[in-house]
């Protein structure tokens, strides 16, 4: 123990530090790494075209360019560059042509995955806030969310998910890391730069707590808080027709709510990194590959509007 201290040093002093990284993906069987690939790319390409395609009919209807389905378009647009930082990456570790990744680029995807991933927490907000001004304030709702306050809150929430992560990026960029340089996962997350890091890790376990606890619980509270009243005020209405109508337009919504903060709280909220790194990344490929997926399917299904504009698209 004592010689390896002082190898780790001595590195260290030296500068010898791990500049790049090789990535272990799934370990397995050359078919169950193709099996793998093959289902990582399909879930790609209908992520892909699921979410576009919801930008596109949104952009193409003047009847649903409302707030609600501006922050529908901004989700989509974020779930397609979130999964597009991981997948293509995954496939060529899986096959593996591009199993290395240097620090930077480590650093890189690190920054922007989270970024991207405490953006959704906050839209998720937004869009539950959306849902409780029409249906608490249905004869005041065009005037309480407007297009100036609607573009406000979808660039506070770009911006806030961004700059949210700065300091938790930079501080592990600040790590250093000797070797071992083999990281059990697909990706470059915070739990695999702590495990491989050789000095000390509180600071970012730390940031990465208040981070968790800011972005993710902050935004959970005030969607769990908006839908409250939201049920409240559904309950209250006379008829059945009427609370049936009123549930569906935050139905799809509630449904995406309780998927994303259910796995993201597993992986972020939580005061150490001491998390089992291999169930770290099942729940991982379901939160940046299958939920991206779910999305724009959940959004179809449950909203009339959509599957209208879908359908008038079709016979096009």
């Amino acid at each position: 123990s004592l010689q390896m201290n002082l190898n780790t040093w001595e590195h260290t002093v030296n500068g010898s530090n791990v500049e790049e990284f090789i990535l272990l993906g799934f370990p397995g069987t050359w078919h169950f790494r193709i099996s793998l690939v093959v289902v990582f790319a399909l879930t790609y390409s209908l992520t892909v075209i699921g979410n576009a395609s919801i930008i596109a009919l949104v952009w193409t209807n003047s009847n649903i360019h409302t707030p609600m389905y501006f922050f529908l378009c901004n989700l989509s647009f974020l779930e397609i560059w979130y999964t597009t930082g991981v997948v293509p990456k995954a496939i060529g570790v899986m096959l593996g042509t591009s199993q290395t990744i240097s620090f930077s680029v480590c650093i890189f995807q690190l920054f922007f995955l989270l970024s991207l991933g405490s953006t959704e927490c906050f839209l998720l907000s937004v869009m539950a806030y959306d849902r409780y001004l029409a249906i608490c304030y249905p004869l005041r709702y065009s005037s309480l969310m407007n297009s100036v306050l609607s573009a406000r809150l979808a660039l506070s929430s770009w911006l806030g998910g961004f700059l949210s992560i700065s300091l938790l990026a930079f501080l592990t960029s600040r790590l250093t890391f000797c070797g071992p340089d083999v990281i059990n996962h697909f990706l470059c997350d915070v739990d695999s730069c702590l495990a491989l890091s050789c000095s000390d890790t509180w600071p970012v376990e730390l940031a990465t707590f208040l981070v968790s606890i800011i972005v993710v619980v902050a935004s959970c509270v005030l969607t769990l808080v908006s839908y409250v009243y939201i049920i409240s005020s559904i309950l209250r209405i006379q008829s059945a027709h009427g609370r049936k109508k009123a549930f569906s337009t935050c139905s799809a919504h509630l449904s995406v709510v309780t998927i994303w903060y259910g796995s993201t709280m597993f992986l972020y909220v939580k005061p150490s990194a001491q998390n089992s790194l291999d169930l770290n990344k099942l729940v991982n490929t379901f939160n940046t590959v299958v939920t991206p997926l779910l999305n724009p399917f959940i959004y179809t299904l449950r909203n009339k509007e959509v599957k209208q504009a879908l359908g008038r698209a079709f016979w096009k």
